[in-house]
């Protein structure tokens, strides 16, 4: 009886090698998808990448990437000349710029809800270093929720933590998800970020965004304090009856500000701004909306165990 001889069916490929091949095949497809929207951008000698998000020209990019310069050169994916274009504005306090690009019908990344991500989930970081190739590396969401300090002092909050390396030049550049929409701007602002890459969330980006291109800038209230956050203590906060067993130290009170005029000293406590609890420096920062220049606010605060009130007119904040 003559033995039959079966081929190793596809089917007892090797796991692994099947499931490298698809990652690969999806970074692939991504990077086909985005890396167009992709450009260079060059200040004098230093430069980054951007990314962009109108078919008009509109171009995000870092705050650090175009600082102090009223135009920039951009190179735009698959050519080799630069444009020049025009900063339409920079944030500072949350390291986002928008450019312009004198050119129409140019591929736009779409941007995503950063809300949507999970720790763990695949992630990739695009650049333009050089301006005619894509750098990429990929990784995965290590963190949500971060805090990290801005050039002019100010928290930028709700970053994202990824372990997509970030290489020289792609500062600016965008950070996708595997459905090729983009989830953050990379940010190498942060000296420890050298092999580890923090970005903007894209909700922030199309915020401040918009604002940009609407205004060109970013205005903010101003109280004219320095300050920490510091536990209350439960029974004082029970005792007070407040919203959190924090608030935010005043360490310092800026000469002439809102703050000084009011009455708040060094010391003091913040722990309610009209119906906001000031529990962190992030609600603080949220609370000092456009909105509220120019107005009159009742500010909270704990003094020697004693919770008090005090209207303080808010001015707007000096650009940096």
């Amino acid at each position: 009886m003559a033995t039959e001889v079966r081929e190793p069916a596809q089917a007892d490929a090797d796991p692994a090698s099947t499931l490298l091949d698809a990652y690969s095949q999806a970074v692939i497809r991504v990077v086909e998808r985005v890396a167009p929207s992709v450009v260079n951008v060059r200040r004098s000698r230093s430069g980054g990448s951007g990314v962009i998000v109108t078919p008009d020209g509109y171009a995000l990019t870092n705050a650090h990437v175009v600082e102090g310069a009223r135009e920039v050169a951009v190179t735009l994916t698959n050519e080799t000349e630069p444009v020049r274009a025009p900063v339409v504005g920079a944030d500072p306090a949350t390291d986002l710029a928008v450019v312009r690009i004198p050119r129409w019908g140019l591929p736009a990344a779409e941007l995503a809800e950063s809300d949507s991500l999970r720790v763990g989930q695949l992630v990739i970081a695009i650049g333009d270093p050089l301006g005619f190739h894509s750098s990429v590396t990929t990784g995965v969401v290590s963190a949500l929720g971060r805090s990290l300090t801005a050039a002019d002092g100010r928290v930028i909050d709700n970053v994202i933590q990824t372990d997509a390396a970030l290489n020289p030049g792609n500062s600016g550049g965008p950070l996708v998800d595997t459905h090729g929409k983009v989830v953050g701007v990379n940010t190498a602002i942060i000296p420890m970020a050298q092999g580890i890459c923090f970005a903007i969330p894209a909700a922030t980006a199309r915020l401040i965004a918009g604002v940009l291109i609407r205004d060109g800038r970013v205005r903010r209230a101003y109280l004219g304090i320095g300050g920490a956050a510091t536990p209350i203590g439960r029974l004082l906060a029970a005792e007070l009856r407040l919203g959190a067993a924090s608030g935010i130290r005043v360490l310092e009170v800026a000469p002439g500000g809102p703050a000084e005029r009011a009455g708040l000293q060094r010391g003091d406590l913040l722990v309610g701004l009209n119906d906001l609890t000031l529990a962190t420096l992030s609600d603080l920062q949220g609370a000092l909306v456009a909105d509220s220049i120019g107005k009159a606010v009742e500010l909270r605060y704990v003094r020697q165990g004693e919770l008090r009130r005090a209207a303080v007119t808010l001015v707007e904040a000096r650009s940096s």
